[in-house]
Formats: C-alpha cells, structure tokens, sequence
C-alpha cells in the first residue's frame, strides 16, 4: 500500500478478472470493500481519484465510477467536493432511549467532542413559554451545538430549557446536556420524541461538512422530570451516512 504523505491518498492492489461473470464495476466495489473491512483503507482515508483508477485497472471512467457509487450507496464512501472520495467513519447506531447522545458515543467506544456555537440566555418565545411551561418573568437558554464523534461531526443540536436549570458553558462542553443536569440535580424521566428525515441546507451543510441536499435525519424531543415539569424541548439533525436509530418492537 502506498501513502501518498501530502493529501493522504491511498493506493491498494485491486485486481479484477475480465474472465470472470461478474460485472467490472462490482468486482471493483467487491475489491474496495475488502480492503475497507481489512483495513488497508481507513476510515477518513482518501482514495486514489477515479482517474488514476481507471488507468491503472484499465477500466473505463464510467465503470470506475459506478463501482465506487456502489459503495457510496452502501454508505462506506462518501464524495466530497474539493476532497474526493473518502471512507467514511462507522456509523453509529442508537437504541432509542431516553439517553444523551454524547454517553452514547462514549458507550459505542467513540471520542465525542462537544462545539457549542450559541449559548444565550434570554427572554423566551411564545412557543418556548408554552412548551415550557414558563411562569412569568422566567428566562430561557438557548443552546446551539455541534457534536462530534473521533473529530468527525455527528450532529447539529438545539435545545431549549429554563434558565433557572441551566448549566454552564463548561460543563456543556465537555459532558452531555443530560449529564450537565444530573450535575445540577435535575434528571428526566420521561420523553416525547419524533423522528424524521430532511436535506442539508446552507447552514447544516457546512456544519456537518456535507453536500447541499444531503439526506438527514432529525429528531425532535421533549423530556420531562418526574415531578412532571418539562426539562427541556431540542430539534437535533444527523448525519444519515454515519448515524441511525434502533427500535426493538415487542408483540402486545
């Protein structure tokens, strides 16, 4: 394998049989999977460009690219603009429970990372009092945060609760929202929660260093503590190549 040191684009043996039934363009995404699952390709690694690729396999360009959308399909590479096609990180799947993202990320053996964009504290929306349940007077914190799994992000989170329970910056920072709380000795119990899926904008796109249009997910949440107060309201996107939730159904 060679590593070309300045730009970390990796070079594999890739062989395919032009003898064989199977397709060129498969037996390439067959090869390239295997030095995925065997580790001579990364996650985070760069491909050679299809260029070169098809050069050195003596393969048409067309073929070399349907061979790696097989994978990008799969979810095992991603193109990106500027960067070329990349390994992406293993995904990580989350058992739909009333857990933090970040303990979760931990738990799966990642290294979550927590960039806080916006904390403001400020008088709440007429949908925040509402959702909330706010008394007169009451202020809210408004959080706007990155989260990130093994340096790559993960997600974009917003989250709304009551200033009277809020945590500071810091320990945001370097713990989970639900985490920050039990600090604070507020604990929920309960949860409402909505899935869904949506396209990167603008915005989500550069935050989660994704294609415009990119397929996400979201998920939106309501927690409760056992006294039956509302904790706090979030809308959280992600990434739909590298995260997915879990549900076990049980015949009733």
């Amino acid at each position: 394998m060679d590593v070309a040191e300045g730009n970390r684009a990796l070079k594999v043996d890739l062989v395919v049989d032009r003898d064989l039934s199977m397709p060129l363009y498969l037996q390439l995404a067959s090869q390239i999977e295997k030095a995925i699952q065997a580790g001579e390709l990364p996650p985070g690694s760069r491909l050679e460009n299809e260029l070169d690729l098809a050069g050195r396999l003596r393969l048409s360009r067309p073929t070399v690219r349907q061979g790696i959308q097989e994978l990008v399909d799969k979810g095992m590479l991603v193109r990106k603009r500027g960067v070329g096609t990349q390994v992406v990180q293993a995904p990580v799947n989350r058992q739909v429970a009333l857990t933090s993202l970040y303990d979760d990320l931990r738990s799966a053996g990642k290294a979550p990372r927590t960039e806080i964009i916006e904390y403001r504290i400020g008088r709440p929306s007429s949908e925040a009092v509402d959702r909330l349940q706010l008394g007169s007077g009451e202020q809210v914190l408004e959080l706007l945060r990155v989260r990130y799994a093994d340096d790559e992000p993960l997600a974009v989170m917003r989250n709304t609760l009551p200033e009277r329970i809020a945590p500071s910056r810091e320990s945001l920072a370097s713990n989970g929202l639900y985490a920050s709380l039990r600090e604070e000795g507020v604990v929920s119990v309960l949860a409402h929660e909505r899935i869904g899926a949506t396209v990167a904008d603008e915005e989500h796109a550069e935050l989660l260093d994704e294609e415009q249009g990119a397929a996400l997910l979201t998920m939106e949440r309501k927690s409760f503590a056992n006294d039956g107060s509302v904790v706090e309201f979030g809308y959280h996107v992600y990434r739909a190549s590298r995260y997915s939730f879990e549900v076990t159904l049980v015949d009733s």
